[in-house]
């Protein structure tokens, strides 16, 4: 039988072995999560964050806060999740076209659309209007093309800024009509727009609460939506399939990105809550009243779209010679 000075030695072994084992982790979430959103308060990436988050958070039980880290197209934001722990606690929310747009847009980055980030989920996508102020002679994208042939160089059209959607989308439909028609960057869509109505630019492409009240009152005249489908806020406009322009679709996404290395099962905690807030009807109803649409997908899904997107997008970009440096 063991000696009694043995059995103490083995006792103090083991003690000494069990302060060496690593804590049992708590359940994913154990404190507040932080969603990262790049660019300020106020507009449609922040809108779509602010309404999600407060289901999301009482999914997880756990507080979510946004926090707006804004500059650089993006990219201080990115650059900021790209660089924290892979935990779960800190999330972006990501712009399509910053996401697959920045890395071509851009001649350096301190991130990679593919390396640094983990899908999470894709949350809602978003189309854009191409409309004309009134005193444009045109009715129809067809007529829009037959103008700007008749007159090339003498339409403007105005953006919410360099390297947006609707910049990198009208240089696609100018590469595949052949028009000319010369951009205007804006600081946001609301000093675009303006200077449409004025009529210091001829045309804008903007999203549908944008140009919404203006289309009401006849301020401004819908050409096309830009989507595969039309769309609640404006029934009447066709879509650019319907208008003679199949495949030219401009439909902006939102979605939530984790880092890399992010464990799987805190990924789909987060995706599955994402999932359930997108599917309630207090979530539905803000979304339509933001003029978006909800679209869930899951973190591989959405990984396989963001390259789909590159893919597009990034040829388009570099042959319009398009950088914001």
């Amino acid at each position: 039988m063991p000696s009694i000075a043995y059995k103490a030695a083995l006792a103090i072994t083991l003690a000494a072995a069990s302060t060496m084992l690593p804590a049992r982790a708590a359940p994913y979430p154990d404190k507040p999560i932080r969603v990262v959103v790049p660019v300020p308060p106020g507009g449609i990436i922040d809108q779509v964050v602010r309404i999600i988050t407060p289901p999301m958070a009482e999914i997880l039980k756990q507080p979510i806060i946004v926090e707006n880290r804004a500059g650089a197209s993006g990219n201080i934001a990115f650059s900021y999740v790209a660089r924290s722990a892979p935990d779960g606690y800190t999330v972006l929310a990501s712009y399509s076209m910053f996401h697959v747009g920045n890395p071509v847009m851009f001649h350096k980055l301190e991130w990679d659309p593919f390396k640094d980030f983990s899908g999470v989920a894709m949350l809602v996508s978003s189309p854009h209007v191409v409309a004309v102020n009134p005193k444009v002679p045109v009715h129809s994208m067809k007529e829009l093309v037959d103008y700007a042939r008749a007159h090339p160089g003498e339409l403007n059209y105005a953006t919410s800024g360099n390297g947006s959607v609707p910049h990198i989308g009208m240089e696609l439909f100018k590469q595949k009509t052949g028009i000319q028609i010369t951009h205007v960057p804006y600081k946001g869509a609301g000093p675009a727009i303006q200077d449409v109505l004025s009529g210091n630019v001829q045309m804008t492409v903007a999203t549908p609460p944008s140009l919404a009240g203006f289309v009401t009152t006849g301020k401004l005249r819908p050409l096309a939506v830009a989507a595969k489908s039309r769309i609640p806020m404006l029934p009447d406009v066709p879509t650019t399939a319907e208008a003679g322009f199949p495949g030219f679709e401009l439909e902006a996404w939102v979605a939530l990105f984790a880092p890399s290395g992010t464990p799987k099962d805190v990924l789909q905690a987060l995706t599955g809550a994402a999932h359930q807030a997108l599917e309630t009807k207090k979530v539905k109803d803000a979304l339509a009243a933001a003029g978006v649409t909800p679209w869930y997908l899951t973190p591989d899904a959405l990984d396989r779209h963001v390259r789909k997107d590159a893919d597009y997008w990034q040829p388009v970009i570099r042959k319009a010679n398009i950088t914001i440096e």
